[in-house]
């Protein structure tokens, strides 16, 4: 069961899964971006972290590649590494990002993609929403492509 605040119409639910839900625990959190999640080719995508979400970043224990989504019978697991830049960013309030720059365009094509985080879950147990936007090609703005809900028991 998924719950939300505030559900309205512009809300866009994404597929995630992760390893373990456990606090404190090492865990691998991979925020999928299918092709049904894509309306164009992407420059950028943004991940916007919750500020509640209190876990150390490290920009080589961050990736985005294509995925192979797993289901009943198989793994979720990275095919290919899509090389990139990655970008840590945090503001004066606390609030974090991830800017994801990829060599190339991400296409709209049939391939699923993922941000993968390799990581300590936070101390503190709750439901994180985690919001992505995307930078078209030939547009200079970021839209919104949808939102994650992250569950740490």
């Amino acid at each position: 069961m998924e719950f939300q605040w505030d559900q309205d119409d512009s809300f866009r639910r994404l597929k995630w899964f992760q390893k373990q839900k456990k606090r404190q625990f090492k865990n691998t959190i991979y925020f999928f971006l299918r092709p049904s999640d894509r309306k164009t080719d992407l420059l950028k995508i943004n991940l916007a972290i919750p500020k509640t979400f209190k876990s150390t970043l490290k920009n080589e224990k961050i990736s985005f590649c294509k995925v192979k989504i797993g289901g009943f019978d198989s793994n979720t697991k990275c095919l290919e590494d899509i090389p990139s830049d990655i970008e840590i960013n945090t503001d004066e309030s606390g609030l974090r990002s991830l800017d994801i720059y990829p060599y190339s365009p991400i296409s709209s094509d049939k391939d699923s993609y993922a941000i993968v985080l390799k990581i300590f879950n936070p101390k503190r147990s709750g439901l994180f929403q985690f919001h992505s936007f995307g930078q078209p090609k030939g547009k200079s703005y970021s839209s919104y492509l949808g939102s994650w809900t992250v569950v740490i028991d």
